[in-house]
């Protein structure tokens, strides 16, 4: 029995990932908010996965139980079912909401600071950092004047041979 409950326990954490849909996605969109048209509601499920629940945050409307992305659910349902496009739909998603409503945000306008910035301050510090170290290495003429005058004429008859 042991051994029993062992493997079942082994398939499903090697299967879990490889499921189509966690729990809580499959617990998110309620019964009465699946579309007849299995087409449109696959669209809607695409959607959903792209749009940030306000409440949530960090979650998909799709993966999120809150009232807000039911709301949001059934907006996205009922602009497709209206025949609307994709990007129609999110359109108007973000006009009501916002851009912060995207869960991947866009490139364009002033986001591309944001986007910028990490690659920006990569090079930054990078530039620092040099200058930092080759201000501390001391220079030939320093390493010299340290040498006595034997040393230095030593130091010269080595390096013209």
């Amino acid at each position: 029995m042991r051994q029993l409950a062992l493997t079942l326990w082994l398939a499903l954490a090697v299967l879990g990932p490889l499921a189509p849909l966690t729990a809580t996605q499959a617990v998110a969109v309620e019964p009465d908010e699946i579309l007849d048209d299995p087409e449109l509601e696959a669209r809607a499920r695409d959607l959903s996965r792209g749009l940030r629940c306000m409440v949530c945050r960090n979650e998909s409307i799709d993966e999120s139980n809150a009232d807000l992305a039911r709301d949001m659910r059934l907006l996205v349902r009922e602009r497709l079912v209206e025949g609307d496009s994709d990007p129609e739909v999110i359109s108007f998603i973000v006009d009501r909401y916002g851009e912060y409503a995207l869960l991947k945000p866009t490139t364009g306008g002033a986001n591309w600071i944001l986007w910028a910035a990490g690659p920006l301050m990569m090079l930054l510090a990078l530039g620092v950092g040099y200058s930092y170290l080759r201000g501390r290495q001391p220079s030939n003429s320093a390493r010299e004047e340290n040498l006595s005058v034997e040393e230095q004429a030593r130091l010269r008859k080595i390096l013209e041979d």
